[in-house]
């Protein structure tokens, strides 16, 4: 095992560090999400409500089919150069797609090249996201010291959640400070500046952070690390498991968190405030609970939280979705809300730790990143559009099966793997 000298105050400095940029990263893709509603007619201008959030959640999906060719080309950047550089680079990214999209004019006055252009900008996003997440995961993983991994690592997702509530609370105040005739004409554009802002701020955090002591003693070098193949022909179990893992797990967190907005609205028949207050009260909770699963992990291993998620979800998704659809006050849909976000949080909370713990270090962000990038390219990053077009078809309910089965793939995949807390490869402490 690699002991390091990381002093308690430095590990959480490097903590907060890896995690801050994560947040910012976070919001700028959510702000997209959680503003969908008001710029959707300045992209696309003609249908009804449906079929506008149809067209803006294809160019959501768009950005996360980037997201693959990001990991890999990050996951191996991270693995060959360091953690840190690929940390830093993907918030610069990120930063330049907020900034474009804050300022590039409507349909009405470009034409064609306002959609074009949203979706090259949400492509870059969505290259700059899918290094994000092994980097993130694989950085903090082997900062934590191994009697509190769970613990620590768990705060990829509360950065993670921090950045859509951000993006919500933005969405609060302005509708709480302007009209919607002013949101939907030039007040969309305020998040995405916010976001430009507070991207270059992280970049320079960034630049500061500590490289971890366990990639610094890797002596394997740096042409003869992180080799693609070696993924596939070294650790095909370990990158089948990431992939089932992520497909059942993606797909219920962006049902839970990013659709249910439009869900509440378009569905349920709330208003756009209502929508977003029950969300982002759930959303706070749910954030404030991932460290407390993730210390649990630490005393009871990942596999049985894994298996929780698995089995309740798939006993709970069709119940949730459907009394959410019929709820018209506001108390029952947070309620509902919350207790499919808290049998969701048996994955989130420990989703990035479990999969750097299969891999060993040469090949760990790459191994993290790749697998979870396709499989959320597929399932968490369509889940908005498969729902708006279960909805647009007449079968709304289809949706909701379609989720059980995926939540299932992720229960197969816990059933069949180790209790990553005991065979982890993170040699760290």
């Amino acid at each position: 095992m690699t002991t390091t000298t990381m002093t308690p105050a430095a590990r959480i400095k490097a903590i907060f560090g890896g995690s801050a940029g994560n947040l910012v990263e976070w919001y700028d893709w959510y702000v997209y999400s959680a503003f969908s509603l008001y710029f959707a007619k300045v992209f696309f201008p003609k249908g009804d409500q449906t079929a506008e959030l149809l067209n803006a959640a294809a160019v959501f999906a768009v950005g996360f089919l980037m997201r693959p060719i990001g990991a890999w080309v990050m996951g191996l950047y991270a693995d060959r150069y360091g953690r840190k550089k690929a940390l830093t680079t993907s918030v610069g990214l990120m930063c330049f797609g907020s900034l474009v999209i804050a300022i590039v004019p409507g349909y009405q006055t470009i034409g064609v090249a306002a959609p074009v252009i949203l979706v090259i900008v949400r492509m870059l996003q969505g290259l700059s996201l899918g290094g994000e997440y092994g980097a993130s995961a694989t950085y903090l993983s082997e900062v934590a010291s191994k009697k509190n991994r769970g613990f620590w690592a768990s705060f990829q997702y509360v950065t993670l959640i921090s950045g859509q509530l951000i993006a919500l609370a933005v969405l609060l105040v302005l509708q709480a400070t302007m009209s919607d005739a002013a949101l939907a004409s030039w007040g969309w554009r305020i998040p995405f500046a916010i976001g430009a802002v507070l991207a270059v701020v992280v970049f320079w955090l960034r630049r500061n952070l500590h490289e971890t002591e366990q990639f610094k003693a890797e002596t394997m070098a740096p042409s003869e690390r992180a080799k693609t193949m070696f993924l596939f022909v070294r650790h095909p179990k370990a990158t089948l498991l990431v992939f089932g893992l992520t497909a059942g797990g993606s797909l219920a967190f962006y049902t839970y968190t990013t659709y249910i907005q439009k869900f509440l609205t378009n569905t349920a028949g709330f208003t756009k405030d209502q929508a977003s207050q029950i969300s982002a009260g759930a959303l706070l909770v749910y954030m404030l609970l991932q460290p407390v699963y993730g210390a649990l992990s630490d005393r009871i291993g990942r596999r049985p939280l894994l298996v929780g998620f698995g089995v309740l979800g798939m006993l709970a998704t069709w119940p949730i979705m459907t009394a959410l659809g019929a709820a018209r006050d506001p108390w029952i849909a947070f309620a509902l809300s919350l207790t499919a976000l808290l049998i969701v949080s048996g994955y989130t909370s420990i989703a990035g730790l479990v999969k750097a713990e299969m891999f060993p270090v040469g090949v760990r962000a790459l191994g993290v990143a790749l697998p979870y990038a396709v499989a959320n390219s597929m399932f968490g990053g369509t889940a908005e559009y498969a729902a708006l077009w279960f909805k647009n078809g007449g079968n709304e309910s289809g949706f909701y099966i379609y989720v059980t089965i995926m939540i299932g793939v992720a229960l197969a995949a816990a059933v069949f793997m180790g209790d990553t807390r005991d065979t982890s490869l993170i040699t760290e402490d």
